[in-house]
């Protein structure tokens, strides 16, 4: 199957009947209610089993929402890496999204959905890239050489681990969502799991160092004045 590696929105459609308002129970419905994504079917279609989407959630809250540690741009670089890799299209439009936003370097964010983890980034990215890009295609793939390599681009051995758990956790969750269901372009059914994505795509855009900049300045220039 071929596959397209896109920033722009994608959708996924389930193979399996996804728990809904007329299904589920109120565990389940509370499940997907708080997850990621309320509307997704994906979430919706994890919502059979609520105890361990709701442990998915806070998981992927925890690894990516996360304040302090590794910058958000590069856990996102690697989770878009993973899923490059894994060739899962819509994990890999939407962290791309992410990795922009957060490194605002939108040109080699394109190269490497285009190129793959070959693609020419900076140095920093690129130690990023291959470790995550060899840890995804296997564990044992993925070695010492790779740490020093990160640690040389500047990471810390807390930054190293926070590149690690990333990458880890997008390896497993492509694989999920790839047996689950399949991508597709998006269509009028899918208004709602797409405005899902786009809140989100709006809450890292606020939540990114440009906008926090911005708003510094004007709190400054409000205080001057």
């Amino acid at each position: 199957m071929s596959r397209h590696f896109t920033m722009e929105e994608r959708a996924w459609h389930a193979w399996l009947e996804p728990a809904g308002p007329d299904t589920a129970s109120a565990a389940q419905r509370e499940a997907y209610e708080t997850s990621v994504w309320p509307h997704s079917p994906y979430f919706r279609l994890l919502a059979w089993h609520p105890g361990s989407l709701s442990a998915r959630t806070a998981l992927d809250r925890a690894i990516f929402l996360t304040r302090g540690g590794l910058p958000r741009g590069d856990r996102e670089l690697a989770a878009t890496v993973a899923s490059r890799v894994n060739g899962c299209e819509l994990c890999a439009s939407v962290h791309a999204r992410f990795t922009a936003t957060f490194l605002r370097d939108a040109e080699a964010v394109e190269r490497l959905l285009s190129e793959g983890p070959e693609a020419e980034l900076p140095a920093r990215s690129r130690a990023i890239v291959d470790a995550a890009a060899a840890l995804t295609a296997t564990p044992i793939a993925f070695g010492a050489h790779h740490v020093a390599a990160l640690r040389e681009a500047g990471l810390s051995d807390p930054d190293i681990a926070d590149v690690i758990q990333a990458t880890a956790f997008f390896a497993w969750a492509n694989r999920l969502m790839l047996s689950l269901g399949a991508p597709a372009a998006p269509s009028g059914a899918d208004a709602e799991a797409l405005g899902d994505q786009r809140a989100a795509d709006d809450a890292a855009a606020e939540a990114s160092p440009a906008s926090r900049a911005l708003t510094n300045g004007q709190n400054v220039s409000a205080q001057i004045s």
